[in-house]
């Protein structure tokens, strides 16, 4: 199994919008995508058009468990109306965790564990995180085989990128592997100098780690989210969908190459 985190210390940079755009273009190439929504605001469950507070299991319920097996987990786990796309929702009580549970051991490793018990089930998870440092995060950073990092092209988002880099070199001290990264410029409009000055600054300072192309600035992201559809689902010909398209092949190719 293939575990993608999206993630990035700064909210409103495309992540919900990133792991959707994926996980519908996975799903239509005949992929098992899991779905993990780790923000307690729990935005990719309501893109996905359930009411976290309704949900009779949330990803919650996961931290609750004393043993973890693939009959206590599979409950927990929900279909979605797309072929191929289950989820693990969230829940407002994740921003519990840190106080509640945060010093018990093992807390840091429930997600990993928990796709081990999954991984003949699923191709792909991909977990949708806060922009929080905190017991989710730090359970998608060591779950993960990629840290996907969505990044507006402005100058703002540049700072939260700089925390999230620092955020993983001081994880990076407690791991034996280095986190393997990729950058991914959005919301990019080629009409205004920021969004130019700011993507030629990220391929300058981030060589190697960071996508050569941009997912552009496309109402057809903000349409597919009110109709609670995957963007390539809604409008698979428009400009933001091609991009991902296009970052997903990379995006393998890179998962090949490391085989």
């Amino acid at each position: 199994m293939i575990v993608w985190s999206i993630a990035n210390q700064k909210g409103g940079v495309g992540k919900t919008t990133s792991t959707i755009a994926l996980a519908g273009l996975l799903s239509e190439r005949n992929k098992r995508v899991l779905l993990i929504d780790t923000d307690p605001h729990a935005s990719l469950t309501i893109y996905l058009n359930y009411d976290s507070d309704k949900l009779p299991y949330s990803l919650f319920d996961l931290f609750q468990l004393q043993t973890i097996n693939r009959d206590m987990i599979k409950p927990l786990i929900l279909n979605t109306m797309y072929k191929n796309l289950d989820l693990l929702a969230s829940h407002m009580s994740l921003a519990t965790l840190d106080r509640a549970m945060g010093n018990r051991g093992g807390m840091g490793l429930m997600l990993k564990k928990t796709l081990a018990c999954l991984k003949e089930e699923y191709d792909f998870a991909l977990i949708d995180c806060p922009p929080i440092l905190g017991v989710m995060m730090v359970n998608a950073m060591a779950a993960s085989t990629r840290i996907l990092i969505p990044v507006q092209t402005e100058f703002l988002a540049m700072k939260g990128l700089e925390r999230m880099m620092r955020t993983l070199q001081i994880m990076q001290k407690t791991r034996s592997s280095a986190f393997k990264v990729c950058i991914i410029p959005t919301m990019y409009d080629k009409r205004t100098r920021a969004s130019l000055e700011t993507l030629q600054k990220l391929k300058v300072l981030y060589p190697g780690q960071i996508w050569s192309s941009a997912v552009p600035i496309d109402t057809k992201f903000r349409d597919a989210s009110l109709k609670h559809i995957p963007p390539s689902y809604y409008a698979k010909n428009c400009r933001g969908v091609f991009a991902y398209k296009t970052l997903l092949s990379y995006l393998e190719r890179l998962e090949q190459d490391e085989r």
